[in-house]
């Protein structure tokens, strides 16, 4: 429930080695950590209605910035109050800058380091101008709890030169955001650390961010390609200069298995668009590994996609019935998969939390981060 006095504030609760369990507090809520954010692009997580996401135990969604302003707009939402009562959501919500939907999908764009990025629209190719300074104005109009700053985000390469540009810019683009933010208590701006792979630009990044101070820091610029290994190493290498009291943010990570190798490494917030455009296209997530539900071996399964699954009456429905509604493409088999998906996600999510308060996470990790 929303307590307008309750201030923005992390603490660890638990801690092994790198990873740990702690809570977000935020005036809507409050965020268990490790945590992951269903990914509502459109002020909606597609297929599922908000009570639902609510019943899987998400804490906190997010929403994307790019998309928003350029349709239905910010003022549509603004007159409103903001997304949370536009998309009739009591959950905190997070909101991403817009500097990678920018990079990836708009008809044009070209980067200019005072103006900010200046784009056409994927959608209709009208141009828009997005600076630090704008993309903070919009994320309050959108009313959102966490902010992120504007960053620009380079497509993945090993050109050393061409990335610490960017590092810089996005430093830059840092300290701007910041001083378009202001101060409120009651809401967080998280920093973004870039740098490609990176060590020593990772670690410049990171520590120009911490000079600035923010609420929490974000590890952008991956899952752009790279393997997983060299996501992890990434991660290694600037793991020991993270900040104890502040959350830190693996953006548009990933699977199963990356979200385990990532909280072996301290991460504590996540977000992904896997579980849900993986439901729109027939891949399960379950403890037993993937199914694709598509796959001719389903059509005489009347097991369930997980027997151990109560919630929402998922264990009703047979990988054959499954297989039928995705291969007639009934919209069903989109909301099934997808709900089943996201509360997978949680599952993980609080059973990574309890070994590791348990003091088993590292026998959990072993276990699971093959099969998933």
């Amino acid at each position: 429930m929303e307590d307008i006095k309750k201030n923005f504030s992390f603490s660890v609760k638990h801690q092994n080695k790198n990873y740990r369990v702690g809570l977000i507090q935020t005036h809507r809520g409050e965020i268990d950590t490790p945590a992951f954010m269903p990914v509502g692009t459109q002020a909606t997580v597609k297929g599922v209605f908000i009570d639902d996401i609510i019943k899987t135990g998400s804490q906190i969604i997010l929403s994307n910035t790019y998309h928003l302003m350029i349709r239905p707009g910010t003022e549509r939402i603004e007159v409103v109050g903001g997304l949370h009562k536009f998309m009739n959501c009591k959950l905190p919500i997070l909101t991403d800058s817009g500097g990678y939907q920018v990079m990836s999908l708009s008809k044009f764009n070209k980067i200019d380091r005072d103006k900010g990025a200046i784009f056409q629209s994927h959608i209709d190719g009208k141009t828009f101008i997005l600076s630090p300074e704008e993309s903070i104005k919009i994320q309050k109009k959108l009313n959102s709890d966490i902010v992120m700053v504007m960053d620009e985000c380079p497509k993945n390469t090993k050109d050393y030169k061409k990335i610490k540009t960017s590092m810089e810019l996005s430093t830059e683009w840092a300290k701007r955001s910041k001083d378009e933010f202001g101060n409120n208590p009651h809401k967080a701006l998280f920093g973004i650390v870039q740098g490609g792979l990176f060590n020593d630009l990772r670690i410049e990044s990171l520590k120009k961010l911490i000079n600035i101070q923010f609420d929490g820091y974000a590890i952008g610029g991956l899952a752009v390609g790279e393997t997983q290994k060299e996501m992890f190493d990434v991660l290694d290498g600037i793991k020991d200069y993270l900040p104890e009291d502040k959350p830190r943010y693996l953006m548009g990570v990933g699977t199963p298995s990356d979200i385990l190798g990532a909280v072996k490494r301290g991460i504590d917030m996540f977000d992904c668009v896997l579980p849900t455009r993986s439901g729109r296209t027939g891949l399960a997530f379950t403890w037993n590994g993937r199914i694709q539900i598509r796959n001719s071996e389903n059509k005489l399964d009347n097991t369930p996609l997980d027997s151990n699954v109560t919630k929402f009456d998922l264990n009703k429905y047979s990988k054959n019935y499954l297989n039928h509604l995705h291969n007639t493409n009934e919209m069903l088999a989109s909301m099934i998969l997808t709900l089943n998906n996201i509360n997978f996600y949680q599952e993980l999510m609080y059973e990574i939390r309890k070994n590791i308060k348990q003091g088993t996470f590292e026998e959990f990790h072993d276990k699971y981060i093959n099969i998933l």
